[in-house]
C-alpha cells in the first residue's frame, strides 16, 4: 500500500467571484497529524470541506488511496468529520450516539457492543454509555464526537476546529488525548486551526495557509526556526519583524546600523524583511549592544517575562527569564545566528510565497 494517502492537485475554489482557495496543492502521507493553519479566511476550512466532499473545487481533483474521489459524496468516502460544533443527537444517549454510524452500515449488535466498550476506553468516558450527552461538559462532548468518529475505522480523520469551544485548560487536556488517539489507532489526522500553539503542540507537519495560498509547509520546529516569509515568521509565534538593507553577504543594516547576520545570496543594498525572536533579543547593559532603548512595560508571564524596549526608531520585544525595571536604559544584541532575513514580497500581496 502506497504512503501517500491524499493529494490534492492543482485545486481552487471561489465564492460569489472571490477566489477562496488558489492552485493549491498537497499530499498527505498515512498516519500523519497535518495541521492546517492560518487566520479567518484563508482557506483552510474550505480545503477540509473539499476533503470531506462536502464542497465541490472550481478545478483540480482530490486523490484519496490512489482513487478520484472528487465526484464521490461524503458518504462514499472512507473518511469522517469531527467540527466545531459536535452535531451530537440530544435524543440518543451517549452510546447511541457513538453507534449511529455503525447501524447505518447494518453492523452485528455484538459487534458495535465492542466498538462503543473500545470507543469509550479510548477516550476515557468509561461508564458513559447510558448518559445523556446534553447532560456532559463541552470536552466530553468533543471525546463522544471522536468516538463516534473512530468506531468507524475511516482512513482519514478531518478535524474542524474541534477545541475552539473549550477552556484553556480543557483545550491542553484535548490536545494530549488526541496525541495519544492518533498513536493508538493508527488513523491520519488532519486537523484546522488557527490557534499556533495547538499546531506546534500536535502536528508532523504543519501547513501555513493565508489568502488561499500554502505559505509554508514543514515540521514545526523548521517553520518556527525557518519561516519563508514575514507572514509566516508573524502567524507563528511571536517576532520582531524589522525593514533592513542587506549590506553584503552576511551584513545587514537595521535601523541604520550594521548588524552581523549569517545569511548570503541576496546581493547588494537589497530591501528584506529582517526577523528576530523575542527570545533571542538579549538585553545587556546600555551602550554594550547594536541598540539603547528604554524599558516601556515589565509582563512576567511565569516561564519567563516579556519586556518592551522603545529604541529610537521601533519597539521590541523581548522574552526572558530575568527582566530590568520600566524606565531602564538598556542595550539590544543578537547573535548572528539568531538573525532571518528574507526578501521582501513582489505584490501588495505581502505574505504570498507558492509552494
Amino acid at each position: 500500500m502506497s504512503d501517500m494517502i491524499l493529494e490534492l492537485n492543482d485545486i481552487s475554489k471561489s465564492f460569489d467571484g472571490k477566489k477562496v482557495i488558489e492552485h493549491l496543492n498537497l499530499q498527505v502521507e498515512r498516519n500523519e497529524f497535518i495541521t492546517l493553519l492560518g487566520p479567518s479566511g484563508c482557506g483552510k476550512s474550505t480545503t477540509l470541506r473539499i476533503i470531506g466532499g462536502f464542497e465541490k473545487p472550481d478545478t483540480g481533483r482530490v486523490i484519496f488511496n490512489g482513487q478520484d474521489i472528487t465526484d464521490l459524496a461524503p458518504d462514499k468516502r472512507n473518511l469522517n468529520t469531527v467540527f466545531q460544533k459536535y452535531s451530537l443527537f440530544s435524543h440518543m444517549n451517549v452510546a447511541e450516539n457513538i453507534a449511529f454510524g455503525l447501524k447505518l452500515k447494518k453492523k452485528s449488535k455484538a459487534y458495535i457492543q465492542d466498538k462503543i466498550k473500545y470507543a469509550l476506553k479510548l477516550v476515557n468516558l468509561e461508564g458513559y454509555e447510558k448518559r445523556d450527552p446534553m447532560s456532559l461538559s463541552g470536552g466530553q462532548q468533543q471525546r463522544i464526537a471522536i468516538a463516534r468518529a473512530i468506531v468507524n475505522e475511516p482512513d482519514l480523520l478531518l478535524l474542524d476546529e474541534p477545541l475552539g469551544a473549550l477552556d484553556l485548560k480543557l483545550r491542553h487536556d484535548m490536545q494530549r488525548e488526541l496525541i495519544t488517539i492518533k498513536k493508538e489507532v493508527g488513523i491520519t489526522f488532519i486537523y484546522v486551526t488557527h490557534d499556533q500553539e495547538e499546531a506546534l503542540t500536535m502536528s508532523d507537519k504543519i501547513v501555513v495557509m493565508n489568502k488561499g495560498i500554502i505559505q509554508q509547509m514543514g515540521t514545526s520546529k523548521s517553520i518556527y526556526d525557518e519561516p519563508r516569509n514575514a507572514f509566516v515568521a508573524d502567524f507563528i509565534g511571536e517576532s520582531n519583524i524589522i525593514d533592513g538593507i542587506m549590506l553584503a553577504d552576511k551584513m545587514v543594516s537595521i535601523l541604520g546600523r550594521k548588524v552581523a547576520c549569517v545569511d548570503v545570496g541576496f546581493g547588494v543594498n537589497e530591501p528584506v524583511d529582517v526577523v528576530i525572536r523575542p527570545e533571542d533579543l538579549e538585553i545587556k547593559e546600555a551602550g554594550s549592544g547594536y541598540f539603547d532603548g528604554r524599558v516601556l512595560s515589565v509582563l512576567y508571564k511565569g516561564a519567563y517575562y516579556e519586556i518592551k524596549i522603545k529604541t529610537e526608531d521601533y519597539e521590541w520585544v523581548s522574552q526572558n527569564v530575568t527582566a530590568p525595571s520600566v524606565g531602564d536604559m538598556v542595550g539590544l544584541y543578537v547573535l548572528p545566528d539568531n538573525i532571518q532575513i528574507m526578501h521582501k514580497p513582489r505584490s501588495e500581496d505581502a505574505e504570498v510565497t507558492r509552494e
